[in-house]
């Protein structure tokens, strides 16, 4: 018996010596993942730090209602229009891609890309920006995905207790945000849990707080996260008769092509080969400009048009209708209210005494999935959905 629980251990020291002879200097190895409280028994476990981390984001609650969390479009009879969870997938695949040719740490990668986007409300960004006005009025400041991330897997997944992931992760999934166009990004080292948690605070009260990753494992899934859904976005947009691929900017194409496919592959190739042997990852000029011109076209063509906001007005009033409700029930104590049989049951005391009624009510509704949320809203309110 003692000869079989030693195995685990010493798989545990080859992968460590693994890391070190063959990874970037610049990656981030495993052994060095710092966890706010000590797992004394870790280094017995088959399985580094990073690994970890990613079974259990894989086992989370939150992860399992990615399911259905509208990534762009919602409520559209479309079995082949991208949901949330075929998102962050492609986000991993991609990350991984470029960290196995640089020579990083594949396992913080998967972590990262599969939690980063585990705070998105029920119905996208149009549901996020309805949740922020609900959070802003009343006092708890902007609501945002990337900190909402972190706030589910560490202070309300499992009861409240957490899942005592890595700095690393958490913070590679705060500061994730692939909509902020960088040609080059270039890590912040020296993090600790006091930073993360000042720089949640700071972004919390200004959304123009600037969020730089503390690893290159961070920056490329950021870099990733982009390349993932610039390309597919456009497939679904012409899916849906939004747009015709002869719409697309001549001078995108030129560099980037066009189909997602191609789109993918030239980024990918263009950041291993910008990024190769340096300490960041990036972009080449062409490239970043080129990219930055098919985000804007994505913004204008797909993302404000009106054709995907038919139910935005419905959508908003009923993030404002359920907010209103559940934070009266929990003022008031409404046990017989979902938002304690269905969120409060058997919730640690310390969650319950961290936070606010208006911040119970915020993770209730902002873990919901579009299904579910529509569950709770009055049948004459619910919004039909559209075929294209």
């Amino acid at each position: 018996m003692a000869k079989f629980s030693s195995i685990p251990h010493t798989i545990h020291q080859a992968l460590n010596q693994r890391e070190n002879d063959f990874f970037n200097p610049v990656a981030a190895l495993s052994q060095n993942g710092i966890r706010r409280h000590s797992e004394p028994y870790e280094n017995d476990d088959y399985r580094q730090s990073f690994s970890i981390d990613t079974d259990r984001i894989l086992h989370s609650l939150a992860y399992t209602r990615y399911i259905d969390k509208t990534q762009v479009f919602y409520l559209v009879q479309n079995d082949h229009i991208t949901h949330r969870v075929l998102h962050v997938q492609l986000v991993s695949k991609i990350a991984r891609t470029i960290g196995r040719f640089l020579g990083l740490n594949e396992d913080l990668i998967e972590a990262i890309s599969l939690g980063h986007d585990i705070g998105h409300t029920p119905f996208g960004h149009d549901g996020e920006r309805f949740m922020s006005e609900l959070c802003q009025r009343h006092g708890i400041g902007y609501f945002l995905h990337n900190l909402q991330s972190v706030q589910f897997l560490e202070r309300v997944e499992r009861k409240g207790k957490g899942w005592n992931l890595c700095l690393q992760t958490l913070d590679g999934i705060l500061c994730h945000d692939g909509e902020i166009h960088n040609q080059k990004l270039e890590p912040f080292h020296t993090k600790t849990f006091e930073i993360l948690h000042d720089e949640i605070q700071n972004k919390r009260l200004n959304p123009a707080f600037c969020l730089t990753p503390m690893t290159i494992e961070g920056c490329v899934v950021r870099m990733a996260d982009t390349i993932s859904y610039i390309g597919r976005d456009i497939e679904d947009a012409i899916r849906l008769n939004m747009i015709q691929r002869s719409d697309m900017p001549a001078r995108a194409v030129k560099v980037l092509g066009n189909t997602n496919g191609a789109i993918v592959y030239r980024l990918v190739t263009d950041v291993i080969e910008s990024s190769f042997h340096h300490p960041h990852t990036a972009f080449s000029p062409e490239v970043s400009e080129a990219l930055e011109l098919l985000k804007s076209f994505n913004l204008e063509r797909i993302y404000l048009n009106p054709q995907i906001k038919r139910h935005k007005e419905a959508i908003h009033h009923l993030f404002q209708l359920l907010f209103e409700r559940y934070l009266d029930d929990v003022e008031h104590e409404n046990r017989n209210s979902v938002i304690f049989t269905g969120f409060l049951q058997d919730m640690s005391e310390a969650y319950v005494q961290r936070h606010q009624p208006v911040e119970i009510v915020r993770d209730f509704i902002s873990g919901m999935t579009d299904r579910y949320f529509l569950a709770q809203c009055p049948k004459e309110l619910r919004p039909m959905p559209w075929m294209p």
